[in-house]
């Protein structure tokens, strides 16, 4: 039995994986992914978004994805949302938790919302006093670590965007590295801060890997006391409205990480780096995955030299 407290990770790849792909990915092989995530047992999985077909033309299948996927309902199938009208669609849909998600920047929410802050959070209120029976709410700040427009954001501004969430009522909150800007000292003390105002069972951290810290950030939320983790398979994806966005931390690679340092996910690591060797041709191009490329440890090979009896 291990001695470190598990942890939670959150399969983003069809919604923030596939967002910025240039090639049309169809519905049938979403779907096919959800399922095999659902298959593999992941607690969430962010299936799409609901938001304008022209912004985010990759995603405009969200409703029919909806419609078609396999549903386990000991499952919460996640679609982010950034206004009324996406959570009206959202809910008609099905989805059983609304990702609400606006930006600490002003200058990246309106590049990416195309308005303020401060309307983005109007139109929240309007969505929280919506009727929704038992689906959950997610409040998710983005650019928590770093704007690319504007550089680092105060910490404070952060951590009372995550009180007017909580005060918002949200089930739970998710600080985002948009940009892959963070560093490991950088996230321990925001968690740190963070966790003073929420609980580690609703508190989700979502890094992206752009200059290659993003496990050792995941590592330094974890000593924390940061248990939920948003990965995308294969390191999808990106943010399509930030200049030089790159990937989410890669699912296998985490899972990976986590395994080798005795750290329990509940996940398949050789099935998702199976279904991670399906990407490169579904996408027409390599992806930024590194277990699925070199296997685990413990997939040995056959020595090239003969050796000696």
């Amino acid at each position: 039995m291990s001695q470190y407290d598990p942890i939670i990770v959150q399969e983003v790849a069809p919604r923030d994986g596939l967002q910025i792909e240039r090639t049309w990915v169809p519905t049938e092989e979403k779907v096919r992914l959800i399922d095999a995530f659902t298959d593999l047992g992941f607690s969430r999985i962010e299936v799409t978004s609901f938001v304008s077909r022209k912004a985010v033309p990759a995603l405009r299948d969200a409703a029919e994805v909806f419609a078609r996927i396999k549903r386990d309902p000991r499952l919460i199938y996640v679609a982010l949302v950034p206004n009324a009208r996406g959570a009206d669609d959202a809910l008609a849909a099905g989805a059983d938790e609304l990702n609400l998600v606006m930006s600490a920047s002003q200058t990246h929410n309106l590049a990416n919302m195309r308005m303020t802050g401060e309307a983005s959070f109007a139109g929240f209120e309007a969505i929280a006093a919506k009727p929704r029976g038992k689906v959950l709410l997610n409040g998710s700040v983005a650019t928590s670590f770093g704007c690319p427009f504007e550089g680092a954001q105060p910490e404070e501004r952060v951590l009372d965007l995550v009180r007017k969430y909580l005060d918002l009522g949200v089930d739970g909150v998710s600080l985002a590295d948009t940009t892959g800007m963070a560093n490991p000292r950088q996230v321990r003390a925001l968690v740190d801060k963070a966790l003073k105002l929420v609980t580690p069972d609703r508190l989700t951290l979502h890094f992206h890997n752009t200059r290659g810290l993003g496990l050792a950030n995941v590592l330094a939320a974890y000593e924390a006391g940061a248990r939920r983790f948003d990965s995308a398979l294969g390191g999808l994806g990106g943010c399509p409205f930030a200049p030089g966005a790159t990937g989410n931390i890669c699912t296998e690679d985490l899972v990976n990480m986590c395994h080798e340092m005795g750290i329990d996910t509940g996940l398949d690591l050789e099935t998702l780096i199976k279904l991670s060797r399906t990407l490169p041709p579904l996408l027409g191009h390599d992806v930024a995955g590194q277990v699925m490329k070199a296997g685990r440890n413990c997939d040995l090979h056959a020595s090239p030299v003969a050796l000696a009896s």
